[in-house]
């Protein structure tokens, strides 16, 4: 469910200077800031919040369904924050709709949660819940392209990556996050949108689904066909169904010229309002806003990607990342300080557009000089490995903040001052575009523009408090600009806060105990702000 805030693309270069130039690193810190974890990581620390009060002895006594593959039975489950260690049932890994029925039929008799999972990158226990059985999709991941309807049917624990793969070098995804770890059924969960300003948000590139109610029969929904449900079900956090089925519209993988140009912040609304909106031919965009103290949140560098005509274009195969340990590196030293965090900035403003890789090729080419080329899925063909550390007392966090796009330069002010006085030592920032959305759960009731923070904190309780003051601040200022917060990720919002930001909540919750009376669909957000 859920979406990582960029692509931090490291250069070899910066990283070979600060590690000779700065000494204050010797070489087996930067092996550590390098190395990637071995397994899942978990935080030495977990979120000290009460996450349920299920009496996991009397859970643990029942006997476990047979018929079905546990990966797991009891222990614990975290997320992607690794805060949010939570002892579960069980773990069934999904590989046939039977496995769903039965098991949403053993739950149900005797009395179990049940919660859907891909890769768990939303932070606040959207995918589990204490004594809950979790269903494990990634391996219910079937891909059929239908090339006469332009469409692509998958089963909901296909990845992007996977659905990219299949579909290159002729067909591209229309809507989808910037990387490509998450898969469909947690990306249709939260309404995920991405780089494509022009397709909006991914409801609108979802033709229908297939979706398992709590009493095992399976609807058919669209906006044509159950469209209350279809509604509830995008950007409904699993808790309406299990989606078995997916249908989504697809693009032609189209050439882009690649662009960049650096720009105040307060210039953004005017120029994509007077040039980017009006281009048809840009398929692409996003923004980064500076992360260095100097130019905290004032300097933003946008990147676009231009259409050019013509046919005569080789594109190479899609190929994963390189580089992770230096790109690692780079983003986990941009943690230490102000030194390496203003290293980075300058590093993206003057050195990385130099190490691009155009992956697209003229047949007959026509000298050194031309364009860098891409084809539309290269750009969100990134797995972000690099983001993975092995940190026992680091997690990263993502924020997400919707925004009328006539309050955007004042909110930026608002949320420097807020994280300047927080000392937050924020890693990326990226400005996005979003439609209105007409979702049951919309986190854009008008266009806005998008704000997504990813934020290093210490992985404990005072670490923990810092983020929720910041986060509860940083709502409270989005509220005061009309704004929405995004609700994926930590539970550091009141339940007044939450009604403010969206007032169908009440309506939603209500909607869930219509189709899902006995609560067999339940997660730890709906735990703490539903039950």
């Amino acid at each position: 469910m859920q979406k990582i805030s960029s692509k931090f693309k490291a250069t070899v270069s910066a990283v070979a200077v600060l590690a000779v130039l700065s000494g204050v690193y010797g070489f087996r810190k930067l092996q550590a800031l390098a190395a990637g974890p071995d397994g899942e990581k978990n935080c030495r620390t977990a979120n000290s919040e009460d996450q349920g009060r299920a009496d996991i002895e009397k859970v643990r006594a029942i006997a476990p369904l047979q018929g079905v593959k546990w990966s797991q039975l009891g222990g614990t489950i975290n997320d992607a924050s690794c805060l949010n260690k939570t002892e579960i049932y069980g773990v069934v890994e999904v590989r046939s709709i039977d496995d769903i029925a039965k098991t949403l039929a053993f739950a149900r008799d005797n009395k179990l949660s049940v919660t859907t999972a891909g890769v768990r990158h939303s932070m606040g226990g959207h995918a589990f819940r204490k004594g809950g059985i979790v269903l494990d999709m990634r391996t219910f991941n079937s891909i059929a392209l239908n090339e006469s309807a332009r469409t692509v049917t998958v089963q909901p624990g296909a990845t992007w990556h996977d659905i990219q793969n299949a579909l290159h070098p002729r067909y591209a995804v229309r809507a989808m996050q910037s990387s490509d770890i998450f898969t469909v059924g947690g990306s249709i969960s939260v309404n995920a949108h991405g780089m494509d300003h022009q397709a909006g948000a991914l409801a609108r590139s979802l033709k229908a689904m297939k979706v398992m109610l709590a009493d095992g029969t399976v609807k058919i929904v669209s906006r044509n066909e159950n469209k209350e449900l279809f509604d509830l079900v995008v950007g409904g956090y699993g808790l309406f169904g299990v989606i078995v089925e997916a249908e989504l519209d697809i693009a032609d993988n189209v050439v882009y010229q690649t662009g960049r140009r650096m720009l105040d912040y307060k210039e953004f609304p005017a120029l994509f309002a007077g040039e980017i909106e009006k281009d048809r031919n840009i398929g692409l965009m996003y923004g980064h806003l500076s992360t260095a103290p100097s130019s905290f949140l004032k300097e933003m560098l946008l990147y676009t990607y231009t259409k050019v005509d013509g046919s005569d274009f080789d594109r190479k195969p899609l190929g994963d990342v390189a580089g992770i340990k230096l790109r690692r590196l780079t983003v986990n030293l941009s943690k230490q300080g102000p030194l390496f965090q203003e290293m980075k900035w300058f590093s993206e403003k003057h050195i990385e557009h130099r190490m691009e890789n155009c992956t697209v090729t003229r047949a007959q080419a026509i000298g050194s000089a031309e364009a860098c080329l891409v084809s539309r899925n290269d750009p969100m063909h990134d797995s972000v490995p690099y983001l993975r550390n092995a940190l026992p007392d680091d997690a990263d966090i993502l924020h997400e903040y919707f925004i009328p796009r006539s309050q955007f330069a004042s909110f930026i002010d608002g949320a420097r001052k807020i994280m300047t006085d927080n000392k937050t030592n924020l890693l990326n920032a990226s400005v996005r575009v979003v439609h209105q959305e007409e979702n049951f759960l919309t986190y854009a009731p008008e266009p806005a523009f998008s704000l997504v923070l990813y934020i290093n904190q210490v992985a404990d309780d005072e670490g923990n408090r810092q983020m929720r003051r910041t986060t509860e601040q940083l709502i409270d200022l989005t509220l005061a600009h009309n704004g929405r917060f995004f609700l994926p990720y930590q539970l550091y919002y009141s339940r007044e806060q939450l009604k403010r930001s969206y007032p169908q909540i009440h309506a939603f919750f209500a909607a869930k105990r219509k189709y899902d009376p006995a609560g067999l669909f339940t997660n730890t957000f709906y735990q703490k702000y539903g039950a």
